[in-house]
């Protein structure tokens, strides 16, 4: 993955008001976290890091960031979450992952096909996307934006599996062998979608990129930690109110929070 530089500098406004204050500026609230270096409140461009977000092949996203007037103004970090207001969609507040050049770091990447299968072409049948991501291993700049799979030559009943990916050199695709990806299966009759509703068990959620209306975390907070999520405020779920408050909350993530996992 390549990495693409970012200008940021340190943040000395803080709270509600200072969070507003730099976005009424053209700025953005953001912390950086980490093993190799305490936590640490930033600010971004605004107009920069949306365009970077903009031109992205995935979600993920390497960044160089230089920190101007910093004791350590160099960092690699990959954008580990963003916060977006729940009415317009702009990005309120960035937590940025520092990672090191020479240690491996496990991401969940985007799977894309490629192709139409022989099965879904010939043989009447429907393609079935199983998975979505696929969580590989590898160092920072040898990190795949997305994994494309050929499917071509899949037959009906066919699948890929997790096992059969040749995944980029370098990287280690992570997770049992023997999960199907994509397949090629008959469609479904109505009795049969009636009833694959109604027995079907919610799946495993990995990872969450992104922040519920109107979380928040509490200064220098650790991901998970209940005492931060304490200080979260839930935005209202319609209306303009919703909008205001979920900005106003915003504000409240201040705190740089300890090293998330960023597997």
């Amino acid at each position: 993955m390549k990495s693409v530089p970012l200008n940021a500098f340190p943040r000395a406004l803080g709270r509600r008001a200072g969070s507003k204050k730099l976005r009424e500026n053209g700025r953005l609230p953001a912390v950086i976290y980490g093993r190799q270096a305490p936590p640490q409140n930033l600010e971004i461009t605004a107009k920069a890091f949306g365009d970077l977000v903009h031109e992205a092949a995935s979600e993920n996203l390497l960044v160089d960031l230089e920190v101007k007037d910093d004791a350590r103004p160099k960092r690699l970090a990959l954008v580990q979450e963003l916060q977006h207001h729940p009415l317009s969609g702009k990005v309120l507040h960035v937590d940025f992952h520092e990672v090191a050049e020479d240690e491996k770091v496990t991401i969940s990447v985007p799977v894309e096909t490629l192709g139409e299968a022989e099965g879904v072409k010939t043989g009447g049948g429907v393609l079935e996307h199983v998975l979505f991501k696929i969580k590989a291993r590898a160092l920072p700049k040898n990190l795949p934006e997305v994994l494309i799979i050929d499917v071509t030559q899949l037959k009906l009943g066919e699948s890929i599996h997790l096992g059969d990916i040749k995944a980029p050199e370098g990287v280690e695709l992570v997770g049992d062998k023997h999960l199907s990806v994509v397949s090629v299966a008959l469609p479904r009759t109505e009795e049969e979608e009636a009833a694959a509703t109604e027995t079907a068990a919610p799946g495993e959620v990995e990872m969450i990129k992104e922040k519920k209306e109107g979380e928040e975390e509490g200064a220098a907070g650790k991901p998970g930690d209940k005492g931060a999520a304490k200080g979260a405020e839930k935005a209202p779920a319609k209306g303009a109110e919703a909008g205001a408050k979920a900005e106003k909350g915003a504000g409240d993530k201040e705190g740089a929070k300890p090293a998330g996992k960023k597997k």
